[in-house]
């Protein structure tokens, strides 16, 4: 047994060495958070949120602790956690436009220095959990990390007034206490009052004062205060790894999304629209309170295999094939659709969409029609089928013979990707910063790691929201990756159980560090059957359930009329759908969802509750087809009571579109300093009506005919 003890003693000398500090770092820090894969990837905010961190501390003993979060700012060029060894372009000996030769991201030069670390006290929890919270103020990334020692002052006081309040002696303690207060006097220091006082107190408490005097000197708040700010840290832990936090726009976080294709502003549907025409759209899209105006892909449409109206392999004569087979003798990625117009007209849209307070978003597809240029000038980036022909997409059963995908893990993979890159700089020169990507998950992982973070080091505001329906790991990994926003599976899920299990997902596990939620009702691809079937009163609670449970939301355009006949029995496709075909509307209907539309983004712009997802919560409700909620402004220890309640929003809708419903809501009175018994005033945020409401459970009646929710305030 001796042998072995000698031996393992030896082993652990080897390891850390006989005078390595660690051996007298006392405190454990486990389960830190928030920690997405061991720090492999960063969280999200956008600026003015806060950040709170949590972690279990403990130490052998009795001793108390302390510590603290500590964060700061990350100059742009410092390859995030997520960069840090993963693949990235080699040096390019291209002629590709922008700086093709930059290094892979391990094998630069040391980075710029970051700022100096801040710090907030941690505070104790139950049960050895602490937590501090820190706000973002500027755009790009943030490093924290909790560093946690032993408290020998609080300690001792702790031990001291123990005996004294006994009635023991404690003399030696006294003097203990003494050692302690010099010791955080460092040497040669200015005799500061600080100082003075401490030195003066360090004399008291060796002197021959009466003991009682001498602990009531050791007990005074002010000695406290100035010992907390001069811990002992000379053997403190520091966890192992400093972590990342994204921060990103406002728009990043809330915004209201409406999609368009221009070319179908026109009055002859025998020729698209131009960007000059669509401008005549813009002011009602503004005036229907949306932030985002979304384009489909504005290039050149290939020829060759074009598709004709409702997906037919063969196209007529004059049938403009789908924007996103991109490519044709006119240009490519960094083109404009002739149809369409100019780049000069595009600029112009942009600016426009702008002056009326909405930024536009761009479609970005990595992909081509057989006429693209790249097609000619870059064979090696496609893949090739044995007889030298190049593979076109599939998506079994789907078939897309008008489409080439690029081959991310060709031979010439590194100037492709530089090659992609610069597609999205291009279109950041011409005022966009706001990228909708188009089937990232059949891209590599590992390129849209790197060309989101290449970018953001220069353009820390651009936003990538990921069109990505397939499986949950590959969701959340790309949101892991960098993309700024989600699309995410609302759209099927239609049931208030199915809604509520679905958002507690999204704002109450790990994804509500990483992964934001769009929430687009409808997209030229999906037609869901509850809105085929379930008339005007669907396309509402869609509506108002998309705006009020996601702070990002979107609509395609047709939404506002209803739109809702697919091309056949079982298909979630539109017919004629506007993906191949030019589709003009009569925006002017009688029966259009706008005034509906503009009234519920009103609502989300007046109220800062329905502008970020983590406050939702579910209550009660005796009937199932009900959905109740509610979201308010994140806590501020300054707020008020009354302001609080104020700034709390509730919400509940009828998911059923068919038939009327009925029963009782439970309102968390408790939460709200409302007695049992009180009355109390409800609004209608949706058109002024007023209730009057008493106690925990109220009556609700919700008619498709009239209105499928109500959106209240809760008023003395």
């Amino acid at each position: 047994m001796d042998g072995v003890g000698i031996r393992s003693a030896e082993a652990s000398a080897q390891v850390s060495g006989p005078r390595d500090e660690r051996g007298r770092r006392r405190v454990v820090i486990e389960r830190v958070w928030p920690e997405i894969d061991a720090g492999r990837f960063s969280i999200k905010r956008t600026i003015g949120e806060q950040v709170t961190v949590s972690a279990d501390l403990f130490a052998d003993g009795h001793d108390l602790l302390a510590g603290v979060v500590k964060y700061r700012f990350v100059p742009a060029g410092q390859p995030s956690p997520g960069e840090r060894g993963s693949a990235a372009p080699a040096p390019s000996t291209s002629n590709q436009r922008g700086p093709g030769s930059v290094a892979p991201l391990d094998q630069r030069a040391a980075a710029p220095a970051t700022g100096e670390w801040r710090e907030i006290p941690l505070t104790a929890r139950d049960n050895d959990r602490w937590d501090a919270t820190f706000t973002v103020t500027e755009l790009g990334e943030y490093e924290y990390t909790i560093e946690a020692w032993v408290d020998r002052f609080s300690s001792w006081l702790k031990d001291l007034v123990a005996k004294a309040d006994a009635g023991q002696d404690v003399s030696s303690e006294l003097l203990e206490g003494a050692e302690l207060i010099q010791a955080a006097v460092a040497p040669g220091s200015t005799r500061t009052d600080d100082v003075q006082r401490l030195l003066e107190t360090a004399d008291l408490l060796r002197s021959e004062a009466p003991q009682v005097a001498r602990v009531w000197a050791a007990k005074d708040p002010k000695l406290r205060a100035l010992m907390d700010a001069r811990p002992d840290r000379r053997s403190s832990t520091t966890y192992d790894r400093a972590l990342r936090c994204v921060v990103d726009s406002i728009r990043a976080r809330f915004g209201a999304w409406y999609e368009m294709f221009p070319r179908s502003v026109t009055p002859d549907a025998s020729r698209s629209g131009t960007f000059r025409e669509a401008e005549a759209r813009l002011a009602d899209i503004a005036a229907m309170g949306f932030d985002v105006v979304y384009l489909p892909p504005v290039h050149p449409i290939g020829a060759t295999n074009r598709k004709g109206r409702n997906n037919a392999l063969t196209a007529s004569m004059g049938d403009p094939g789908s924007p996103w087979a991109i490519g044709s003798a006119a240009g490519g990625h960094t083109a404009i659709e002739p149809g369409l117009g100019t780049i000069d007209d595009f600029d112009r849209f942009v600016r426009l969409a702008n002056r009326l307070g909405l930024e536009v978003a761009l479609d970005i597809a990595f992909q081509t029609s057989p006429d693209h240029p790249w097609v000619r000038e870059h064979p090696e980036w496609f893949r090739h089928r044995p007889d030298g022909s190049i593979k076109y997409a599939e998506n079994p059963p789907k078939k897309y013979q008008d489409i080439y995908p690029l081959n991310f893990a060709s031979a010439e993979w590194e100037p492709l990707w530089y090659a992609l890159r610069d597609v999205f700089l291009f279109w950041i020169e011409h005022g966009v910063r706001i990228f909708r990507v188009d089937n990232p998950h059949t891209k590599s992982f590992r390129f849209w790691e790197w060309v989101i973070a290449a970018i953001r080091r220069t353009r820390p505001d651009a936003i990538f929201l990921a069109e990505a329906f397939t499986r949950p790991n590959v969701m959340r990994y790309l949101a892991k990756a960098g993309f700024t926003q989600s699309y995410t599976y609302f759209t099927w899920k239609n049931t208030a159980h199915e809604l509520r299990d679905y958002m507690t997902e999204l704002t109450r596990t790990e994804l509500q560090e990483y992964m934001r939620p769009n929430f687009f009702a409808n997209t030229p691809d999906i037609l869901h059957e509850y809105l085929q079937t379930g008339g005007r009163a669907a396309f509402e609670v869609r509506l108002i359930l998309a705006a009020t449970l996601a702070a990002n939301y979107g609509i395609y355009s047709g939404f506002e009329l209803c739109e809702n006949v697919a091309v056949r029995r079982g298909s979630e496709e539109y017919l004629d759908s506007e993906k191949y075909q030019i589709k003009p509307r009569d925006w002017h209907q009688a029966d259009s969802l706008r005034e509906l539309i503009a009234r519920v983004n009103e609502i989300r712009h007046t109220h800062p509750a329905l502008q970020q997802n983590a406050t939702l919560a579910f209550y009660n409700t005796d009937n199932p087809q009900f959905l109740w909620f509610s979201k308010s402004v994140p806590e501020r220890s300054e707020r008020s009571e009354r302001s609080e309640r104020s700034e709390r929003v509730f919400v509940v809708v009828n998911t059923d579109p068919h038939w009327i419903q009925h029963g009782w809501v439970q309102l968390p009175i408790w939460e709200m300093g409302i007695s049992p018994g009180t009355r109390y005033r409800v609004e209608d945020l949706l058109d002024g009506a007023r209730y009057t409401w008493r106690g925990e459970w109220n009556y609700v009646r919700l008619d498709p005919a009239e209105r499928v929710a109500h959106i209240f305030l809760i008023h003395d």
